[in-house]
């Protein structure tokens, strides 16, 4: 639960930096939340968590 958290807390972080400066756009940027909103939906979604949930573990082992 906690890195979930984290990780959302650290990639709002970075989606207002782009948007900010200017290399990320709005609408493009709302047409990737929504897919995101939907593909957590989906059966894929666990898959998706665990390979996060594997990515973030092997980057903790450095």
């Amino acid at each position: 639960m906690a890195l979930s958290i984290s990780l959302v807390l650290l990639l709002g972080i970075i989606v207002v930096i782009l948007v900010r400066t200017g290399y990320q756009r709005i609408m493009p940027g709302i047409a990737v939340c929504l897919f995101g909103f939907f593909l957590a939906s989906t059966g894929i979604a666990p898959t998706i968590t665990s390979a996060v949930s594997s990515l973030t573990g092997w980057i903790s082992s450095f």
